[in-house]
């Protein structure tokens, strides 16, 4: 066989030299058959020659046994290597190198490696949803939080949203905040097989939870699982999980709350995407489906019982209520930045607390409180923080005259006014008692409040408000009205 030069060389005598073929040949002394298929097919193909391996030959089946027993007793972490079964090789007696077996995994690999298939994303047709751990600094403290992604695959328009936990309130949480943030429904969405939304995998089916499945039957949205353990089947939102939490999670965030820094966070992924996503968010849009009239209802409900204490613990956290629901059944929604705890018409929203933590006003005790001045004096601090100025101001002023317990017997005189004459009104004549020379006089600010009492305008019929009547009867008042016997 020539190689590339002669043919170059052959071809050149003829087409450019004008050398007849028979003349070619008998200077390169090849036959006329040989220079008659070069000139027709220039650059044949080499033949390969098969270089013998008796090596790899003799191996070969006790590789492939080991590679298929050892395939199904491995992990990602503990997986085969090439080093690995050279040693087992060789203590069964084989003399092979490591260079051959590292050739021979890495053909075995390449056969058994999965083909991925190019899809099309069609306009409101599906949505890619998964949570990704992130690192936050709130008040100076650095914790771990969760990023919530969903993002429309045609257009690639995404929402994100931070929490505190990777579970099924913010999971739901979640899918109502994107929904309404797109101003629409993709057809279906596609998830991993995480326990907020699949109580059990038999495969391919799942069992739904409870609350997944009402929340996508509100919605009539589709949800579709990825392959167990194969989370590349929602390669978009995988990779888009990576690049925001290098976008606009480094540095690592500083804010309030978790609220705050997702508004934030949303605001930068927006204004960071790039012109053609909000082209493609303006086709897709239209065809999501429409809302429904009202929103999914995320927050979980759950009744609790009320200890001694006016405290119930919801969640691992326990929250004061007021003192008069001690002992009774009351009704918690359990959101993700809040609990609502509610008897009746009454509700109290304390912010939500990490678990073991303990959420108490004492606003929730003050009839407790004014009956109890030792117990006051004990939490007055707190109280006092609650109930803000003037009331900072006068325990500072009676604590520094009477000394602490004749200071929390005042204050506890002074509850139980708040509770007869209400707040305001305690507050204003509280006010003008401390304008003064700045001492407390309880028997003026006594004065001062039976003084404030409102007085309520009664209606008077038009026709009777220019008399002035020093002494009359109830019948007298009949005769001055229109129509009234004189």
């Amino acid at each position: 066989m020539l190689g590339v030069e002669d043919v170059y060389a052959l071809r050149h005598k003829v087409f450019v030299e004008g050398k007849s073929q028979r003349q070619v040949a008998r200077e390169m002394g090849l036959a006329r058959d040989t220079v008659r298929r070069y000139l027709a097919t220039p650059l044949p193909e080499p033949r390969k020659r098969r270089r013998s391996r008796p090596v790899l030959e003799r191996v070969r089946p006790r590789l492939e046994q080991l590679l298929e027993e050892w395939s199904e007793r491995s992990t990602a972490k503990q997986r085969i290597t090439g080093r690995r079964l050279q040693r087992a090789l060789r203590e069964e007696g084989y003399e092979v190198g490591i260079t051959l077996v590292l050739e021979y995994l890495r053909e075995w690999r390449r056969r058994r490696a999965e083909v991925y298939v190019p899809l099309v994303h069609r306009p409101g047709e599906s949505a890619q949803t998964d949570f990704f751990e992130v690192s936050v600094e709130l008040s100076g403290e650095r914790r771990k939080a969760w990023l919530f992604l969903m993002r429309l695959m045609h257009s690639g328009r995404d929402f994100v949203r931070l929490y505190e936990r990777q579970d099924q309130l913010a999971f739901l949480d979640g899918h109502v905040r994107a929904f309404a943030h797109f101003g629409g429904v993709p057809q279906r969405t596609v998830y991993d097989n995480l326990s907020a939304a699949v109580r059990r995998v038999q495969f391919p089916r799942r069992a739904l939870s409870e609350r997944f499945a009402a929340l996508v039957s509100h919605y009539g949205v589709e949800p579709c699982f990825a392959r167990p353990g194969e989370g590349h089947d929602k390669g978009g939102v995988e990779s888009r999980g990576r690049g925001v939490r290098l976008q606009v999670l480094t540095p690592v965030p500083r804010g309030d709350s978790l609220g705050e820094l997702s508004e934030r966070m949303q605001g930068e992924v927006d204004r960071l995407a790039p012109e053609r996503v909000w082209e493609r968010f303006a086709s897709e849009q239209p065809a999501l489906r429409p809302l429904p009239d009202v929103a999914f209802e995320a927050r979980r409900l759950q009744p609790v019982s009320v200890s001694r204490s006016a405290l119930v613990r919801v969640e691992g956290a326990w929250y004061s209520v007021p003192e008069r629901w001690a002992g009774l059944s009351v009704t918690a929604w359990l959101g993700v930045e809040e609990v609502t705890l509610s008897l009746g018409a009454e509700q109290v929203s304390p912010p939500r607390q990490r678990f073991g933590g303990r959420r108490v006003s004492y606003r929730h005790y003050l009839g407790e409180l004014s009956r109890k001045p030792q117990a006051l004096r004990q939490v007055a601090p707190e109280l006092l923080a609650e109930l803000g100025e003037p009331y900072g101001r006068l325990w500072a002023l009676l604590e520094g005259e009477r000394g602490g317990h004749e200071a929390a017997r005042a204050l506890a005189r002074l509850l139980r006014a708040r509770a007869e004459h209400g707040e305001e009104r305690v507050r204003e004549a509280l006010e003008a008692c401390l304008a003064g020379d700045g001492r407390f006089d309880e028997l003026a600010f006594r004065r001062s409040l039976a003084g404030a009492r409102e007085r309520h305008e009664v209606a008077v019929p038009e026709a009777l408000r220019g008399y002035r009547v020093e002494r009359a009867s109830a019948r007298d008042y009949d005769r001055l009205l229109p129509g009234g016997a004189l």
